[in-house]
């Protein structure tokens, strides 16, 4: 049958690109219980055969889930994560999991536990993170739709990276049901592919309210697959009256002047295409940053406390319970995640409560007032993904405030809780084919449907809009 002929192939591409955790005879028992469903006439699914990779701090039970720390090393969950769950009974064949930042705290995929993520645009690069490994695992067309989460850009800044889409849902959309908790406000399931219709048919496969989560949605799911229809139906101005708003504190100090053009070029394109572009000032866009890490971090200080030998995680031996639980802790996780737990008790502390955590939820009420006035006046904004492109591995591991400073353009979306979409709208010179560009789309709260449709066609108008990196044409055409 089709499916088994094709499960082996990125599988055996797998060692060359990226650090990657696999299963092949699961991977291929899956193929071959869907071949017999549909050899009897079964209805399988609109996920039919598609090979999905998951993001390691997402539960997968028949694949170890280790959040990319020492402390999970080995662990194996007793359950799917719903979102998973939802993908396989619609026919999705899960691949295997990819390498993250450990917990999901990270930019580059440097942090994790075991290996570092190559960008399959340039080997020598980082892929960005939390979710590097998903999105490079796309760019490198060993699986066509991946699943990451997004706490404060985890999803779209690897997507601008390495040249695919990444589409983080509205707070609540998709369930966090097997999601390792990171920053529980904040966190979000996400979805890359190698085109919006790709990752708009998995985001519909996974959305939805869940009993297991009580931040889950209510909202009824639209369906999302009905905008992605071919580019020879759609009308001269196919975004005609579409009011667009360029955020004007995304395309000033600090960026890229590439990443600037870019943005400039997809912002022409948009008035191609019918609609009304003008700028946009939301003023309290720069104190999005310290406000994400108090909150992400004081988050992280409390969900991360179970890991501590006994409850959960590798037990390092001593003869005190004290010395066990510091023991372990120290032993599990990496330097990064020492210091965010640190400064998330810090901020938490009594002394230091209102000044740090109490200040950082009153801007996070000031950011969501201000989308939420931007977004009456516009219908989608839009953005860099990214103040660069993707830059060498190493170049900012020892300057956490260099790429802490990366997360600017992403991090006041999760603070919103609102709906973005990147995708892929022009290259800079870098490595031997030039550096993917990505334009981050937000919506107001559970716009997903919109944003799928004007990414579609933005898209599809777009010349050039299917990025394949060099390596990986070679590696398809032999």
């Amino acid at each position: 049958m089709i499916l088994t002929l094709q499960t082996p192939r990125p599988l055996s591409r797998l060692p060359r690109f990226l650090p990657f955790s696999t299963n092949a005879s699961i991977t291929l028992n899956q193929a071959d219980s869907l071949d017999r469903r549909i050899a009897a006439g079964e209805d399988v699914g609109p996920l039919a055969g598609v090979l999905v990779a998951v993001k390691d701090n997402i539960c997968t039970a028949d694949m170890p889930s280790t959040g990319g720390s020492r402390i999970l090393e080995g662990y194996r969950p007793p359950f799917d994560a719903t979102a998973v769950k939802r993908a396989k009974e619609l026919g999705a064949i899960v691949v295997g999991k990819t390498n993250l930042d450990e917990f999901g705290m990270g930019s580059t995929t440097e942090g994790s536990a075991f290996q570092v993520t190559a960008n399959p645009w340039d080997l020598s690069r980082v892929p960005g993170g939390s979710s590097g490994g998903s999105a490079a695992a796309v760019s490198a067309r060993q699986c066509v739709v991946s699943l990451g989460s997004d706490t404060g850009g985890s999803v779209r800044q690897p997507a601008s990276f390495c040249g695919v889409v990444g589409l983080k849902p509205t707070y609540g959309r998709v369930s966090r049901f097997g999601l390792m908790a990171y920053a529980s406000s904040l966190d979000t399931i996400g979805c890359f592919g190698s085109s919006v219709a790709d990752a708009g048919i998995l985001l519909h496969a996974i959305s939805g309210h869940d009993r297991f989560d009580a931040t889950s949605s209510n909202q009824d799911v639209p369906n999302f697959l009905s905008h992605f229809v071919s580019a020879s139906s759609f009308e001269s101005k196919p975004l005609k009256g579409l009011r667009v708003g360029l955020i004007r504190e995304t395309i000033g100090d600090g960026v890229d002047a590439g990443v600037i053009s870019a943005i400039h070029s997809a912002a022409s394109h948009f008035e191609e295409l019918g609609c009304s572009v003008n700028e946009v000032s939301l003023p309290s866009f720069s104190l999005g940053l310290p406000a994400y890490y108090i909150l992400a971090s004081s988050e992280s200080s409390s969900n991360l406390s179970r890991y501590d030998g006994i409850r959960y995680g590798n037990q390092v031996y001593a003869d005190e319970l004290d010395s066990l639980y510091g023991s372990s802790r120290a032993n599990g996780f990496g330097s990064e995640v020492k210091m965010r737990i640190l400064m998330g008790t810090y901020a938490l502390s009594a002394g230091y409560y209102d000044a740090y955590y109490k200040r950082a939820q009153q801007v996070r009420t000031i950011i969501r007032n201000s989308f939420t006035e931007a977004l009456n006046q516009n219908d989608i904004l839009i953005s860099p993904a990214a103040p660069s492109p993707a830059y060498k591995i190493g170049e900012k591991k020892n300057d956490p405030l260099a790429m802490y400073a990366g997360d600017i353009m992403t991090v006041n979306v999760n603070l919103a809780g609102l709906p973005a979409l990147v995708l892929p709208c022009g290259f800079v010179e870098g490595g031997t084919a030039g550096l993917p560009i990505g334009l981050q789309m937000i919506g107001a709260a559970f716009g997903e449907e919109e944003l799928l449709r004007v990414g579609h066609i933005f898209e599809q108008t777009l010349e050039n809009c299917r990025f394949v990196p060099p390596i990986i044409a070679e590696d398809i055409a032999s």
